[in-house]
């Protein structure tokens, strides 16, 4: 008789400013859609995704979008609440959103942390990568990466699917590993936010 597998339920948080891409993100990673116009998310907004990791696990993931009008305040910290990962994502077109990237990622390291105290596995996404002259230059990404010590860093685009998919396998494996090493799988009961408000929003504002 062969083993039961293993399942790890994983809150990823994703966050940035209005306007990064967060929830295109989400919705080409999850559903492999792209629309023009998406809602804009006001609170908190949640999707779920499970994987067949490999043959001896699975994976439930729940991606929490953050609103980018949320940023630093002090309800992030009940959304931030047992998230085992984080992307922080910023508009390569943008350098307001990359500016930013550092009090996103202060304000994650303050927090929210492992069970061991270290800072949550963290993936900096610099998005719209499509928009940008000769695909976007990622040294802004990478140098930000690197000075703040987030665990990686990738270049994408959510209308163009471009490094969605490893972006996000990057910070599962982060993820797993350190689930593995504490010893624990989790409960695959999952649990809507309690706060998710949204409004429809025109085309001005789109995200890619």
């Amino acid at each position: 008789m062969s083993s039961p597998k293993k399942e790890y339920l994983c809150k990823v948080l994703v966050v940035g400013d209005l306007g990064v891409g967060k929830t295109s993100i989400i919705q080409r990673y999850v559903h492999n859609i792209y629309s023009q116009c998406y809602r804009a998310t006001i609170g908190v907004d949640f999707a779920l995704k499970i994987l067949n990791w490999d043959k001896d696990t699975i994976v439930r993931l729940q991606l929490w979008d953050i609103a980018g009008q949320e940023r630093f305040g002090h309800m992030t910290r009940l959304y931030y609440r047992e998230a085992a990962g984080a992307l922080v994502v910023c508009d390569l077109g943008r350098a307001a959103t990359l500016s930013s990237v550092h009090r996103w990622k202060e304000d994650l390291d303050s927090k929210v942390s492992l069970k061991n105290g270290k800072p949550i596995p963290t993936i900096l996404i610099g998005n719209k990568c499509d928009l940008m002259p000769f695909g976007g230059s990622s040294h802004n990404v990478e140098d930000l990466c690197r000075e703040l010590t987030f665990t990686d860093c990738h270049v994408t685009s959510a209308k163009e699917n471009v490094n969605i998919n490893e972006a996000m396998s990057c910070l599962i494996k982060e993820m797993i590993a350190n689930l593995e090493d504490s010893g624990s799988t989790e409960d695959p009961t999952i649990v809507k936010p309690s706060l998710h408000f949204s409004y429809t929003k025109g085309c001005s504002q789109c995200c890619q």
